[in-house]
């Protein structure tokens, strides 16, 4: 199964959009303004069509602004630090988002199907 198209997919569902207009770098709340109900409601579609455990805190980055912090304190490398705490992010991914975070919430679509690809490795 393309975990891609399927996340894809459950996404334009769930948010009432066209698939189309959902590519692997859209942002799930600053362009698909996802709110948290439907958060939760795509980590429930997503443990249903991959039958994988979904950890809300990983897969949407809640912990990342404090595992930041952390990392801050303890004058660890940044993003080393961070991709001990979301391993199914690449180095390069995780540089990004740390560049990206003044603009606001850096999830993106393509972080989605890596966490899913990551799980279903480890499952």
């Amino acid at each position: 199964m393309d975990i891609l198209k399927k996340t894809k997919e459950i996404l334009a569902e769930i948010l009432d959009i066209d698939e189309e207009e959902i590519a692997p770098e859209t942002y799930l709340i600053r362009d698909m303004n996802a709110e948290s109900i439907d958060l939760l409601e795509l980590a429930v579609a997503l443990n249903s069509a991959f039958n994988i455990k979904i950890n809300d805190d990983e897969i949407f980055l809640r912990n990342l602004r404090p595992y930041l912090t952390e990392a801050k304190e303890k004058q660890a490398d940044e993003v080393a630090y961070l991709l001990e705490n979301f391993p199914f992010l690449t180095k390069d991914r995780m540089t990004q988002i740390l560049d990206d975070l003044q603009g606001g919430p850096v999830l993106k679509v393509k972080d989605l199907a890596g966490y899913v690809a990551w799980r279903e490795e480890t499952s």
